[in-house]
């Protein structure tokens, strides 16, 4: 599980075998926080935490302990006052992350481009984040042979070929992907569970990578090797009663 401000947790499937028909409780989210991402793991694989000002972070999930359904989790990744975290994705060798903007850009970066760190950390970049492209709106690991499919606030929607895609590094902003009015924007991007020969899907806009100025690294790509690991911290796990 994640929510907006950066906590994670990790409970086995075993604590909602017997789940009522009024619902039981999952998580205890703070004031001002919200879930917004469950997802299975095997229990030996990795995670990729995305946020909207463009960093990210990659951690192996043995760094989150199994935790009690009323428990609060522990810190993911170390968000800025005014950033949100807006994607976590169970990892599975697909071999790219797929990167897309607010204004229609987008990229394919190779996932051992994101060292492997502890939990808890401010992260790296993961796409430079500028006016011209906005924030991020979405973020997941592709294959070479997936398709997806984008949709913008005004109702346009695109299906796209990931190999159309280019691989370019971190620290970049991307390419256009789809061309966005100044009044529209993309809102939500997914991975298609099934490829289909048969629809038409359309080509980026642009084929090359929009890099007019050399990519930055800023502090956090120096100084964050094995993240916070605030162990203890953010992670009381204490079973109460079910209330609710």
């Amino acid at each position: 599980m994640a929510t907006r401000k950066g906590i994670i947790k990790k409970t086995p499937l075993s604590a909602f075998s017997n789940v009522r028909t009024v619902g039981i409780i999952a998580l205890t989210i703070d004031e001002g926080d919200d879930l917004f991402a469950v997802k299975q793991s095997a229990g030996e694989q990795e995670i990729f935490l995305a946020t909207r000002k463009g960093k990210a972070i990659r951690f192996h999930e043995s760094k989150v302990r199994p935790m009690g359904r009323n428990a609060r989790g522990v810190r993911g990744v170390r968000l800025r006052e005014d950033d949100d975290l807006i994607e976590m994705d169970v990892l599975e060798g697909r071999g790219n992350i797929l990167t897309v903007t607010e204004r229609g850009y987008g990229k394919r970066t190779r996932v051992e481009d994101y060292r492997l760190q502890g939990r808890g950390g401010s992260g790296i970049i993961n796409i430079r984040v500028t006016p011209k492209n906005g924030p991020v709106v979405g973020c997941m690991e592709v294959g070479e042979d997936d398709q997806i499919m984008m949709v913008t606030q005004q109702g346009k929607i695109i299906r796209m070929d990931i190999a159309g895609i280019s691989v370019i590094g971190r620290a970049t902003q991307g390419v256009r992907l789809i061309d966005v009015e100044a009044t529209d924007s993309v809102v939500s991007v997914v991975r298609l569970p099934e490829r289909d020969e048969e629809a038409e899907a359309v080509k980026p806009v642009a084929a090359a990578p929009d890099e007019e100025e050399e990519p930055i690294l800023d502090e956090d790509d120096e100084g964050e090797e094995e993240g916070s690991e605030d162990a203890g911290e953010e992670g009381e796990d204490t079973e109460g009663g079910d209330e609710s």
